[in-house]
């Protein structure tokens, strides 16, 4: 039975600037559900209608609903209750600065839910292993009876709405990026349950070369904690937080694959995958989980779309979709996984530049792979790349990729579409990549 609270209340009658909508569903589904409660919305989106139809269709049956794309107005941010800006909007565009200048609250999505839901929160950050380990978090308490509300940034899941479905027990387990974050920062509150997995350079384009920003935006994840909150921290960021080690207030647990019991057996490969569920471990106990259930739920979790995904298997040589690996770190992160002792790997790898240092994962492209087949994009044009052990081919299309990857496999090959670059240019985002890439798989 649901709590008997008007989570309408806040949004009736109120004056909202939505900035900043996407393709993905969550802009959508935290837009329709304001226009719902009454309130009355202005949408704006750097995007064009065209661009954002597939969004602006869900929208447009709303009478108190009107957009404002293409282009952003400053009117829009003047005069407004609160402004609800989205993950892509930058936290000090002239817009938002002038919003703030007027004394108009910016919220973001994931940071509003926690401040009004009233339940537990538990919050997953780190440039590798968050999607994971949040999915294994909510896995593990949902065995143990838990009401789990899953957020943040998860595919096609739009948080406020998830207002509405707020139990007097339920928890909600949250993906959060340094975006996401950022929103945390500006309402000064962290999660009950915070988990900081990992730290490596990421969104160097957005925040200009600056590790220190990044970390900056990540570390809201734990310094807002109060004394009877938990920080988990994998033993891989440690370093990198030991300059906030005064501002943390909470009780702080380390933790990395060696914590995990030598007898749980993992079904997803990977030291990495011990070391998220090790993380997961530490959280779920922290919330008073027995080790009994915990290992349950971890061995039977199967992984997530785009992670390491085994596709098929055909003729001995086996297909994966790793679209979600937008960063070297993660690329060699899957290579080492699925080596077999040979270098007998079809890397097709490519894509749109974040300003991060391809050297490290260059460098060993010889130890794992047979041929690398790459992509067009911003960042594709930046690598120099000197084959002299694999075969270095270079596409225009993913259809053309697959293509010549079919060509040089072999039995016993394996065919890794790990890209380590962001997905713009040839595709709406990493999931349009590694849809398509399933597709083109699946029709073999």
């Amino acid at each position: 039975m649901n709590m008997q609270r008007d989570f309408c209340e806040p949004f009736r009658g109120k004056k909202i600037t939505v900035a900043g909508l996407g393709l993905l569903g969550r802009g959508v589904g935290d837009a329709a559900f304001l226009a719902e409660c009454g309130a009355s919305l202005v949408v704006t989106d750097l995007k064009s209608e065209e661009d954002l139809r597939e969004s602006t269709d869900k929208l447009k049956h709303f009478p108190n609903v009107s957009f404002v794309l293409g282009e952003h107005r400053l009117e829009d941010f003047q005069d407004k209750d609160f402004i609800l800006r989205g993950a892509g909007v930058p936290s000090h565009s002239p817009y938002i600065d002038e919003a703030r200048k007027r004394n108009i609250p910016i919220e973001m999505s994931a940071s509003l839910f926690a401040r009004l839901a009233g339940i537990p929160i538990v919050g997953v950050t780190g440039t590798r292993g968050k999607s994971t380990i949040t999915h294994m978090i909510a896995d593990v308490l949902k065995a143990s009876g838990q009401h789990v509300l899953l957020g943040g940034n998860v595919r096609g899941v739009a948080t406020l709405p998830l207002l509405k479905e707020v139990r007097a027990q339920s928890i909600g387990v949250f993906e959060l990026d340094s975006w996401q974050l950022q929103g945390f920062g500006e309402s000064k509150i962290s999660p009950n349950i915070s988990v900081f997995a990992t730290l490596y350079p990421d969104h160097m384009n957005y925040y200009k070369g600056d590790m220190d920003a990044y970390l900056q935006d990540k570390a809201n994840i734990f310094l807002y904690q109060k004394q009877d909150d938990t920080l988990i921290v994998g033993s891989q960021a440690l370093g990198a937080i030991e300059k906030y080690k005064k501002d943390i207030h909470g009780t702080v647990v380390v933790a990395d694959e060696a914590g995990l019991p030598t007898h749980w057996k993992l079904a997803i490969p990977g030291d990495h995958n011990r070391y998220n569920a090790s993380l997961a471990l530490e959280a779920v106990r922290a919330l008073g989980v027995s080790d009994e259930v915990s290992k349950k739920a971890l061995e039977a979790f199967k992984g997530l779309p785009g992670r390491i995904e085994l596709l098929r298997e055909i003729n001995g040589l086996k297909f994966y979709n790793d679209t979600n690996a937008t960063s070297p770190d993660a690329t060699l992160a899957s290579l080492k996984t699925l080596h077999k002792g040979a270098p007998n790997t079809i890397l097709i790898m490519g894509g749109a530049d974040k300003g991060l240092d391809m050297g490290g994962l260059l460098e060993v492209l010889p130890t794992y792979c047979k041929t690398v087949v790459l992509l067009p994009g911003t960042g594709t044009e930046k690598l120099h790349l000197e084959p002299a052990t694999y075969t270095l081919i270079k596409v225009f299309s993913l259809k053309e990729a697959l293509e010549m990857a079919l060509k040089k496999a072999e039995r016993g090959d394996t065919i890794l579409f790990s890209p380590a670059f962001a997905s713009f240019g040839l595709f709406k985002n990493e999931y349009d990549r590694g849809d398509q890439f399933t597709k083109l798989v699946n029709e073999i």
